[in-house]
């Protein structure tokens, strides 16, 4: 399984690498710009992420925006719903406040800082994402 992070938080982005390597093959950014750079290299290699786990509040470009311009070139390169990257996205935001947020609804799940490991499991679960036997 292959994952990218972006998250312009140092302490959060090494937490979400920690807990995402136990999954699989893990790369991680600091910005949205490098991880759109990130998944159009995967794509144009076709080693395309399984998971994408997008800070909604970044700098320089925000994960909706991210998530908009990655879903644009997943199509530019025809990969479709069935094929495309799975999507979290991470926010600081209370999940009351997401939920009233109608910005974007191309992802499959949102997770709130801080990030509690066992719900977080659950959710990669609920995805179809298992730990890796030797984890």
């Amino acid at each position: 399984m292959r994952i990218l992070i972006a998250d312009d938080d140092f302490a959060n982005r090494r937490f979400l690498e920690k807990v995402l390597s136990l999954y699989g093959e893990v790369v991680a950014v600091d910005n949205g710009m490098s991880a759109v750079d990130e998944a159009i290299r995967a794509m144009e290699e076709r080693q395309i992420f399984d998971l994408i786990c997008l800070d909604i509040m970044m700098k320089k470009l925000d994960g909706y925006k991210t998530l908009e311009a990655i879903r644009e070139a997943e199509t530019k390169y025809g990969i479709y719903t069935k094929e495309r990257s799975k999507v979290i996205m991470v926010s600081a935001l209370d999940e009351v406040v997401l939920d009233n947020i109608q910005v974007c609804n191309d992802y499959e799940a949102y997770i709130c800082k801080p990030i509690i490991i066992e719900k977080f499991e659950k959710l990669m679960e609920k995805l179809g994402f298992s730990r890796l036997a030797n984890a």
